[in-house]
C-alpha cells in the first residue's frame, strides 16, 4: 500500500510538473463569445486546441477584455496580448494589402481562397505582409467562412442616387468601393453597430452573416437586407500570436496549432452553410424584413468600381500590387477548373 501511495504521490509530481511547463497564451477575440460563427470560431479553436495539446493551452478573452478590437495587431506585436484571433481586414488603415488576404471584392469564394492560400503563394505573401509592415507577429489560417449579406437599409436602394450620401458601416476592401461612389463610412465593431443605426449615426450597415445580424438586431431598424455579397464573397480569419511566443513553442505545440486551425476552419465554414438559410426565414416570416437582390446595374458599377479602385491601390502601393498580381494569376488558372468541373449556376 505504502509503495502504491508513493507511486501515485510521484505520479502526481509529475502531472503538476506538466502542467507548470505548459505554456498558457492569452488571446484576444474580435468577435463576442456570443455572435455565432464568428463567435463561436474562436472558442472553438480554442476547445479544439486545449483539447489535443499538452505543450500549449489557449485562454480566450472577448473583445475589449484585454484590448479594443482595432488594436489587436499592436498589442500582440508588443507582446502586451500573446495571441489574437481576427481578420485582417480591420487592419485596412495601417497595412493597404491586409484586406487581400480577408475579402476581397467579386473575389475568390471559400473553396478557391484557400486553395490560394495554402497550395499556391497566399500564406507567405500573408506572412510577409506582417514582416515587410514591421509586425513582430506570425500568423495562421483559423477560419472561412462564405458570403455574407450586402447589408441592411432603412429605405430600398432603387440607384446608385439612393446611395449617395448615406453614412454606412462598411468592411476592408468594400469601403472604398463604397467611399468612391459616394458612400460615407466608417468600421465599427460588432458592439457598436446597433446604437449607431439606433441614434442615426450611420443610415445602413454592412456586418455579417444573416444568423450573425440577426443576433445584432439590425432587423428591428434597417428593413431592407441586401444580397449577393460582392464586397465578402468569402471571408478568412487569422490566428496571430506574437513571434517571440510563437518561435518559444516547440515544434509539436506549433504543428497542434495549425492542426486545431484547419479543423477550426471546417467547421467555421460549415457552421456558416447550415445555419443561415433558418435567420432568412425568420427575418422575412416574423421580422418584417425583405430580402432585396441588387439589380444588375448596381452590381455592375460596384464591380468596375472595385476593378478602379484595384488599379490605384496597386499604383500606391508595391506589395499591393505584388499580391493583386499573384491572386490575379492564381484565378486565372482556377477559372479553368471552375468553368469545367461545376454544375452553372440556375438564373432566377
Amino acid at each position: 500500500m505504502k509503495t502504491n501511495l508513493i507511486a501515485a504521490a510521484l505520479g502526481l509530481s509529475v502531472a503538476a510538473g506538466s502542467a507548470q511547463a505548459q505554456d498558457v497564451l492569452e488571446m484576444t477575440s474580435a468577435f463576442g463569445k456570443n455572435l455565432p460563427i464568428l463567435g463561436t470560431a474562436a472558442t472553438d479553436f480554442v476547445e479544439k486546441l486545449n483539447s489535443i495539446s499538452t505543450e500549449v493551452e489557449f485562454e480566450h478573452f472577448d473583445p475589449g477584455k484585454l484590448v479594443p478590437t482595432l488594436e489587436a495587431l499592436d498589442a500582440v506585436s508588443n507582446g502586451s496580448v500573446d495571441a489574437a484571433f481576427t481578420t485582417s481586414g480591420y487592419w485596412q488603415g495601417k497595412i493597404t494589402s491586409a484586406s487581400l488576404f480577408a475579402a476581397v471584392p467579386f473575389g475568390p469564394e471559400a473553396g478557391e481562397f484557400l486553395g490560394w492560400i495554402l497550395y499556391d503563394d497566399g500564406k507567405e505573401l500573408w506572412q510577409r505582409m506582417y514582416d515587410e509592415a514591421g509586425y513582430d507577429v506570425h500568423v495562421t489560417p483559423c477560419g472561412v467562412i462564405a458570403p455574407e449579406t450586402s447589408g441592411w437599409f432603412k429605405n430600398e436602394i432603387n440607384g446608385v442616387e439612393d446611395l449617395q450620401g448615406l453614412n454606412m458601416r462598411f468592411f476592408g476592401l468594400g469601403a472604398e468601393v463604397m467611399q468612391k461612389i459616394g458612400v460615407s463610412t466608417s468600421l465599427l465593431g460588432a458592439s457598436d453597430i446597433f446604437p449607431a443605426l439606433e441614434r442615426g449615426a450611420i443610415d445602413a450597415t454592412e456586418f455579417s452573416m444573416p444568423r450573425i445580424d440577426a443576433r445584432l438586431g439590425f432587423h428591428k431598424i434597417a428593413k431592407f437586407n441586401y444580397f449577393p455579397g460582392w464586397h465578402q464573397p468569402s471571408t478568412l480569419f487569422e490566428l496571430l500570436i506574437n513571434k517571440d511566443a510563437w518561435e518559444g513553442l516547440d515544434e509539436k505545440a506549433q504543428a497542434q496549432i495549425e492542426v486545431a486551425c484547419l479543423a477550426n476552419i471546417t467547421t467555421n465554414l460549415a457552421e456558416g452553410e447550415a445555419t443561415n438559410f433558418a435567420a432568412m426565414v425568420e427575418n422575412t416570416e416574423k421580422n418584417g424584413v425583405q430580402i432585396r437582390q441588387w439589380s444588375p446595374e448596381l452590381l455592375d458599377l460596384f464591380e468596375s468600381t472595385w476593378n478602379e479602385v484595384a488599379a490605384d491601390l496597386a499604383k500606391e502601393d508595391p506589395f499591393f500590387a505584388e499580391v493583386w498580381t499573384d491572386l490575379a494569376e492564381y484565378r486565372a488558372g482556377y477559372k479553368v477548373w471552375n468553368d469545367n468541373i461545376y454544375l452553372p449556376r440556375p438564373r432566377n
